[in-house]
């Protein structure tokens, strides 16, 4: 199956649709980020793939090209106090409703098998971010926007290493978390596990 083709069936019925995805869910610290996005059918950009597949030099060019032929691209996060707060599932739900504010459209396209109440129709798509082709340049976009602001947080809580894991739990970062103590970016109820059920 092509990448472009549940795109391409919509795009020939007319329907204006947005993708969805997020980044951030496994980490055990910063935001996590979606991203809503609307692609048009020309151009279509060359290599737009599952994030994960993509390299990070790879994702930055893609993103700069994916913001230049957008028709909309929206991006919303929660914070790591919503994520304590709600969960992870209802923070990441969260996240994409705020980054679907406005978008002009009628249906959204949501990777995974749980999606937000949108004011439009919601489809979700198991694997969408390698499987359509607007899913997958939102979720370039949601990994771009939260990997850079990890390259932030590195410089502001400096000794853990976000810029290189970007939060994920590597054993350089969990080695650090027990030898700085948790930084306030840090999602509580993701460490328990590591710090003891005080956390």
């Amino acid at each position: 199956m092509s990448i472009t083709e549940v795109d391409q069936t919509l795009w020939s019925q007319g329907v204006i649709f947005a993708g969805i995805d997020e980044a951030g869910r496994g980490p055990l610290c910063g935001p996590v980020v979606a991203a809503c996005v609307i692609m048009p059918p020309d151009p279509l950009i060359a290599g737009i793939n599952d994030s994960k597949k993509c390299t990070e030099t790879r994702r930055e060019a893609l993103y700069a090209q994916i913001l230049q032929h957008a028709v909309f691209c929206g991006v919303g996060e929660a914070s790591v106090e919503e994520i304590d707060e709600r969960n992870i599932l209802q923070a990441t739900l969260l996240a994409m409703s705020r980054a679907a504010q406005g978008a002009p459209c009628d249906l959204f396209l949501v990777d995974g098998n749980r999606g937000p109440h949108l004011p439009g129709e919601v489809r979700t798509l198991v694997g969408g971010d390698g499987r359509c082709y607007s899913i997958a340049a939102a979720s370039i976009v949601a990994k771009v926007t939260r990997d850079r602001a990890m390259r932030g947080l590195d410089e502001q809580y400096p000794g853990y290493g976000f810029a290189r894991h970007k939060g994920y739990g590597t054993a350089e970062h969990i080695a650090a978390i027990r030898a700085l103590g948790p930084a306030p970016i840090h999602r509580r109820a993701f460490l328990r596990k590591i710090l003891g059920e005080g956390a």
